[in-house]
């Protein structure tokens, strides 16, 4: 009986990873936000990539595998670069806007990644990526005029609206590297090198923005960084053994966690609009990946 339900269990294995990656970066989220509030953006920005690459920099050489050849530090560097002013911005905007209002709208990044995919990778724009990035663009709409709609649209909120979009184009950008490293790294590699690369390009805006972080404030941040760690493994080990297709709608379940996270941790409400916005975004992120009928049909055989 127990052999027989194996299978079944190793196919679900990826999903329950999946998830469990969402839910840490999603407390990873509720971590900067308390801490960046407290220390800074860019201090509590910093801190998470070190502490990030503290903890993951001894797996990375107890593997033995050497230092990576130039190509491959070449996309390593990239990656950093675009991930250290990803964050940064993204961790900005957390203190400006509630958290489950900025995880929805930053869902509008994989539909932007479809248009990078076509400029950089040849990859051909379906139909149905033109209709998942419209009603992408009305979700997001639809979360910002509920903004507007419930109080005047400070020079705050609107600080935060535009870094949340700087974020969101980096980050559709991060896909087609993510894309380009996965063919030649490692998981724990790709990990290693985010978070060093991405601490050391932030650590040169030292002089002009660091402060002393609280103490208070380095409990959060060490928290996140540890959570950063758990869930990028988590995820990479998921996307190893599962389709991304079939793994992308649990992205989506980091709204949950944004809302109940925001509320616990900050007594955030989550308004209609925003949860009639993310369900317009999610829609078209899933347009945007569901496979052809006759490409299922084929899988199933």
């Amino acid at each position: 009986m127990s052999a027989s339900s194996s299978p079944g269990i190793d196919r679900l294995l990826p999903f329950f990873a999946a998830a469990a990656g969402v839910g840490f970066l999603s407390m990873m989220d509720a971590f900067m936000k308390d801490a960046a509030l407290a220390a800074g953006t860019y201090t509590a920005t910093v801190l998470r990539s070190l502490f990030g690459a503290a903890i993951i920099a001894p797996f990375f050489l107890w593997q033995r595998k050497g230092w990576p050849g130039r190509d491959v530090m070449k996309l390593h560097i990239e990656r950093g670069i675009i991930s250290a002013f990803m964050a940064l911005s993204f961790f900005y905007a957390l203190t400006k806007l509630p958290l489950a209002e900025a995880i929805a709208i930053s869902f509008i990044a994989p539909l932007i990644a479809l248009y990078f995919a076509r400029a950089l990778l040849g990859e051909e724009i379906q139909q149905k990526a033109i209709l998942a990035s419209l009603l992408g663009f009305l979700g997001t709409l639809v979360i910002v005029g509920g903004k507007l709609g419930r109080s005047e649209m400070s020079d705050d909120v609107l600080l935060g609206l535009g870094a949340l979009a700087f974020s969101a184009i980096l980050y559709a950008y991060n896909f087609v590297v993510i894309r380009r490293q996965s063919q030649v790294a490692g998981p724990v590699e790709v990990a290693t090198f985010h978070s060093g690369i991405g601490g050391l390009v932030l650590l040169l805006l030292a002089p002009f923005f660091a402060v002393a972080p609280p103490a208070a404030a380095l409990w959060s941040i060490a928290a996140a960084g540890a959570l950063t760690v758990a869930g990028a493994m988590a995820i990479a080990w998921a996307y190893a053994r599962a389709e991304a297709q079939a793994l992308v709608p649990i992205e989506y379940t980091g709204f949950l966690w944004a809302s109940v996270l925001g509320w616990a941790f900050f007594r955030e409400p989550v308004t209609l609009p925003t949860i009639a916005g993310t369900a317009l975004i999610v829609t078209g992120c899933w347009i945007a990946t569901r496979k052809p009928r006759e490409n299922v049909a084929a899988t199933a055989l």
